[in-house]
């Protein structure tokens, strides 16, 4: 990289950090005197995850930074980068699964996607935020801003789920702040604010999932078994807690970070592909298991959230920023 290119970076991801901090320090001051004083614990955390690319494969960790936009470990950032289209709309395993199968790796600001059936690509993100410029896409009809990374990522990309070499973009988020939410009508029923969003996800951007949940939709599922896995949570809860527990909590403390919790996790047809093969189940499990006892309670708010079955929580962060998560922390909750 030329040293116009390594002063551009350095001063881009200077700014990054300061304005990502203080956004976040301005949640925290907001929010800090309306935390619980009082913790019960409930376990600990088992697993630890972040997804680099919006529907590929997870990055398993043993420790990470919180920030309002997710889970970080370096240029390590959770769905910070994503699929779109020839429109720029984003795309997801829901419609391709084979996207599931791309495993993502981050060493220093070296992001490499690897698959069985393709060569390694390797792609420096410095580069990417130093030199190419911001530029729309979409999630959920929402803009956010994006850098575009390169003909060789769309290349690899387009070869491997359509082997066309046009079709599809790998772009990059461009903020330091959380994207604008989506008006949705069932977000008049949750405590969302504009710092809750985050980068890439669909709705929050942190995710938890009680192990003793899934152990208990196992014992309702006669023809297959799921794992946590399939529900692609940032943090596992492992302990005393009882199955969905989880429905009464508000608050959530992972060693001493605070996460508020913003609602549950309504669950769509992503949960039904097997996270290590790719493959579609044929009756559409866990699915319409979790359609016949997890549905949402209050009728008002079911029915503007549809029919999607509660599975884990959606959450977002309330203490300040910069605190570490790691495996085996306690987890208490409120």
């Amino acid at each position: 990289m030329s040293n116009q290119a390594q002063y551009v970076t350095g001063a881009v991801a200077a700014a990054g950090v300061v304005g990502g901090i203080y956004c976040a320090y301005q949640v925290y001051q907001s929010r800090k005197n309306k935390l619980p004083e009082k913790w019960t614990q409930v376990g600990t955390l088992q697993n630890l995850y972040a997804y680099p690319v919006k529907s590929c494969a997870p990055v398993v960790l043993d420790r990470a930074e919180c920030s309002i936009l997710g889970l970080k470990d370096g240029w390590l950032r959770d769905r910070t980068l994503m699929i779109v289209d020839e429109k720029s709309n984003f795309v997801t395993a829901r419609a391709i699964p084979e996207l599931l199968l791309i495993k993502t790796n981050v060493r220093n600001s070296i992001l490499t996607l690897s698959h069985v059936d393709m060569e390694p690509l390797h792609i420096d993100l410095a580069e990417v935020v130093a030199l190419k410029e911001a530029k729309p896409a979409f999630v959920w009809g929402v803009k956010v801003p994006v850098r575009d990374c390169g003909w060789e990522a769309s290349e690899w990309l387009s070869r491997l789920i359509n082997k066309s070499s046009i079709s599809y973009r790998l772009v990059y988020y461009a903020s330091q702040n959380c994207r604008s939410p989506r008006n949705l009508p069932n977000h008049k029923y949750y405590k969302f604010t504009k710092n809750d969003m985050g980068a890439l996800p669909d709705e929050v951007p942190y995710n938890l999932i009680n192990e003793a949940s899934i152990d208990d939709l196992n014992t309702r599922l006669s023809d297959c078994k799921v794992t946590h896995k399939n529900f692609r949570p940032n943090f596992v809860l492992s302990g005393t807690a009882k199955p969905y527990d989880e429905d009464n909590w508000k608050f959530v403390k992972i060693g001493e970070n605070v996460f508020e919790i913003i609602k549950p996790c309504g669950r769509c047809v992503l949960t039904t592909t097997d996270p290590e093969t790719g493959v579609r189940n044929a009756k559409t499990e866990p699915l319409e298991t979790l359609k016949s006892y997890r549905q949402i309670e209050d009728p008002e708010v079911r029915k503007s959230s549809g029919n999607a079955p509660r599975m884990g929580l959606q959450m977002a962060l309330r203490s300040g920023p910069g605190g570490v998560v790691s495996i085996n922390d306690p987890i208490y909750v409120a």
